[in-house]
């Protein structure tokens, strides 16, 4: 008769708070790898170790699960950006503290980003790469804003314009990922030049005023 293993004990003697958040932690690495479509509930079950009718019994399925590791990252990357702008400054300064918290949120939560930026199962209203711009675009509003109505400009056009310099930030951020032909802080840098000059008046060497030590 054989001895279970250490692992396989371990996985036995998990709580049920303990195998829900192994199961979250197995379906984020998963989906960030292979999307939604190409991960299985017999490859989530068996990576982590448990049979099928447990992931069902905390999630109801595949989708429940997705559904949750989604959430988790929308909130961790919202809670960057609001924490990044709660910090005070002028515009320009909060403008380069919410760049620089989207790449953080890129450079650190690699595979929760993979899935934010991949398409969301059919049927599905949220979590996909479109409501998570408009959520994080939501934040920054208050910058435009103010900055509009600095430079005596309608602020009624901030809401579109949040939109525009948050997609600005994010598409590079995931080719910034793919590539890390640049450093973070310059790739932060160059993102403010072109939003905050526009491309009339970019600076030719820029940098980032509120830089934080590394």
């Amino acid at each position: 008769m054989s001895t279970p293993s250490k692992a396989s004990v371990a996985r036995s003697r998990m709580t049920g708070p303990q195998r829900r958040e192994q199961l979250i932690d197995v379906g984020r690495r998963l989906f960030a790898e292979k999307g939604f479509e190409g991960t299985s509930v017999e490859e989530i079950a068996m990576a982590a170790g448990v049979s099928k009718p447990v992931l069902y019994e905390h999630f109801g399925g595949k989708e429940g699960l997705y559904a949750v590791v989604v959430d988790r990252e929308i909130q961790a990357l919202l809670s960057a950006i609001t924490s990044a702008l709660s910090q005070g400054g002028n515009s320009r300064a909060l403008l380069e503290c919410a760049a620089l918290a989207l790449l953080d949120y890129i450079e650190s939560s690699t595979d929760g980003f993979r899935i934010l930026v991949r398409d969301s199962p059919p049927g599905q209203a949220t979590g996909t790469f479109a409501s998570l711009i408009s959520d994080v675009a939501t934040q920054v509003e208050h910058i435009l804003a103010a900055e509009f109505k600095r430079q005596k400009l309608d602020p009624k056009m901030a809401p579109l314009y949040a939109q525009m310099l948050v997609g600005m930030v994010a598409i590079p951020g995931g080719w910034w990922l793919d590539s890390r032909k640049f450093k973070k802080h310059d790739v932060a840098a160059h993102l403010v030049n072109l939003a905050w000059n526009g491309l009339a008046g970019m600076e030719s060497h820029p940098t980032l005023r509120t830089q934080r030590p590394s």
